[in-house]
């Protein structure tokens, strides 16, 4: 449940309920919107007494939230959440684009895609440093050498950096060089990790399953928000289906979905949605109509020399036109972009 303060709640009075519900042995989230405070209760499920709290000083009502996932439901927070990166903010009446290649390569591959892509108007680099693959054969990755490449980019060009962490060992180390760790489709269930990035204080960008429902997502981002991060961003990449035409199959209907049940931002990854690059620009326009607060979009600089996920990376000039493109919708739906 909630507790809700009053608008003229002072300081102490919020603390007071705050020690009262460490004391019952639970753990208390204060999230402080324009016009309320209030103070969520998290535990071990077993029923409180609401009078025990609706008594005290400073106290306006208490609501009970009946969905799972807490934290992160619009029940706990009305205000949508703006998450904060390097001078950006994601969340906001600004459509971000995040944009680069999957895999950082080589320092002449990155810094040629942060140009072109900060260029177009992009806010945030992307590139694998860490690459988890189906095939233990494949390229798994520069590692910290790809980091510090992607962050001299980002340096260099303006850009937050965008990467994937991909175990609880390396968050630190990710999170040294990047502003947003990213969590693969893959490791939406691995909560030893999301525990760890819950610890920290950067912005994660949290992708859904492969085969994950949108509560299951959500609730994953509750382990996040549970361990003490606020900032996170969800990010809709496509399912698995029996459709073959496409890499995967793209829910466009969870964006408006996820933003009436939850309060963080929402991205749209139209790249590992389709896996065809005639694709993107078409599901990219599709997703900021139906409300995304960003997209992440893979670009390289020589596609057909990437090492990994080419045929779904745009050209740098196929970017910069989308972007032109995409700014269109955006202000046809009462937004800006870049």
């Amino acid at each position: 449940m909630i507790v809700v303060m009053k608008s003229e709640a002072t300081v102490k009075e919020t603390s007071a309920v705050i020690k009262k519900i460490q004391v019952m042995g639970y753990k208390p989230h204060l999230s402080s919107g324009e016009q309320k405070t209030i103070v969520g209760m998290v535990g071990n499920g077993e029923k409180v007494d609401p009078d025990e709290f609706q008594a005290m000083s400073g106290v306006e009502s208490i609501v009970p939230i009946l969905v799972p996932f807490k934290l992160v439901s619009r029940e706990f927070k009305k205000e949508s959440t703006i998450v904060a990166l390097n001078g950006t903010k994601v969340g906001g009446n600004e459509l971000i684009v995040m944009a680069g290649p999957c895999a950082v390569e080589s320092r002449d591959q990155i810094m040629k895609s942060a140009e072109a892509v900060a260029k177009a108007g992009a806010k945030v680099l992307r590139g694998g440093a860490f690459k988890p693959r189906t095939s233990p054969y494949s390229f798994q990755g520069m590692r910290e050498e790809g980091l510090k490449i992607l962050r001299e980019a980002g340096d260099q060009f303006g850009l937050a950096i965008v990467t994937e962490v991909i175990s609880p060992d390396t968050v630190d180390l990710v999170a040294s060089y990047a502003h947003v760790l990213q969590i693969g489709a893959r490791n939406m269930q691995n909560y030893s990790l999301l525990e760890a990035v819950g610890k920290t204080t950067k912005a994660v960008l949290l992708k859904r399953g492969l085969m994950s429902t949108i509560e299951e997502w959500l609730m994953s981002a509750e382990y996040i928000l549970s361990n003490g991060n606020p900032n996170v961003m969800l990010c809709e990449r496509g399912i698995r289906s029996f459709e073959k035409y496409t890499r995967n199959t793209l829910d466009i209907s969870a964006v408006p979905i996820v933003k009436e049940l939850s309060h963080l931002p929402v991205v749209v990854d139209p790249s590992h949605a389709t896996g065809k690059r005639n694709l993107v620009g078409a599901v990219s326009k599709g997703a900021v109509a139906a409300g995304a607060d960003g997209l992440i979009i893979e670009v390289h600089p020589n596609p057909e020399e990437a090492m990994s996920d080419g045929p779904q990376s745009l050209y740098p000039h196929q970017f910069a036109d989308l972007m032109l493109e995409i700014k269109n919708i955006a202000n046809a739906v009462g937004r800006t972009c870049g």
